[in-house]
């Protein structure tokens, strides 16, 4: 028996496993059907969008990946391992930050290692060590209400990869922020998924937003909404300063708007 085939084999198996896979999964409520037979995936690193109208599933559909709800059928896999219904497995951040005023900004971010038996001082250590890389340094001792819009929301995003690095799920996590500050968050936002590469799956109602930020865009439509196309986005990463304004950029915003 060659074990060095076995073993590069295994690698080999091991580098195309998705990180993430959603299989055929749908979702009923109350006899009215919300998404219907949705196949999506993840590759380690990636950021993907989940593109549609309100009301189309995005939601719903997050909700079962996290494990908050189940499906009428269909799985849901991590690295290979099926987490259908099972929580606490995937981080999950809403729309509002959810910091707790009461808090310190480090203790708000240090809240999932508690939940996971670190000690106060242990979790707090480990927290800080990340505020620097996520723009937060000096914030530690501050409380939310002394934080921007902006501020709050690398916090919430620090505190979600804590609670795990694995696939985090964001659900329209800027829609809030005004378009400057939006603008500044992106560029933010980028840099920092390039150093830690965590795997995400994002959803937002803004066109420009999802092109900007995506590796690909899944585009939700329809009633139930479905799958309806997957757009990959070729353009390199760190993207240009005015990678918005190019013809390329203009090009994916117009297939999307038909599609959509």
């Amino acid at each position: 028996m060659n074990l060095t085939r076995i073993k590069a084999s295994q690698t080999i198996i091991l580098n195309n496993m998705k990180k993430l896979e959603i299989k055929e999964v749908s979702k009923s409520f109350d006899g009215r059907k919300i998404i219907d037979n949705i196949s999506v995936n993840l590759n380690k690193g990636e950021i993907v969008s989940l593109l549609g109208v309100s009301g189309g599933g995005k939601t719903t559909l997050f909700n079962i990946i996290s494990g908050l709800t189940t499906p009428d059928c269909g799985k849901v896999y991590l690295n290979g391992e099926d987490i259908t219904g099972k929580s606490g497995r995937i981080s999950y951040m809403m729309q509002k930050d959810l910091l707790l005023p009461y808090r310190t900004v480090v203790d708000n971010v240090a809240l999932p290692l508690l939940m996971k038996g670190e000690k106060k001082r242990t979790a707090r250590e480990k927290a800080s060590a990340l505020f620097e890389d996520f723009g937060l340094d000096g914030t530690q001792k501050k409380y939310p209400a002394e934080l921007s819009g902006g501020m709050k929301q690398r916090a919430a995003l620090l505190r979600t990869y804590l609670f795990s690095d694995d696939v985090a799920l964001l659900d329209e996590p800027f829609s809030a922020l005004d378009t400057l500050t939006k603008a500044s968050v992106h560029r933010w936002y980028l840099d920092v998924m390039e150093n830690i590469k965590l795997t995400t799956f994002f959803i937002t109602h803004d066109i420009d937003e999802a092109i900007l930020l995506s590796d690909r865009i899944y585009l939700l439509s329809g009633t139930p909404g479905r799958i309806s196309d997957e757009i990959i986005i070729s353009q390199p990463k760190p993207r240009t300063d005015n990678f918005n304004l190019s013809s390329e950029f203009l090009e994916y915003k117009r297939r999307i708007i038909q599609a959509l």
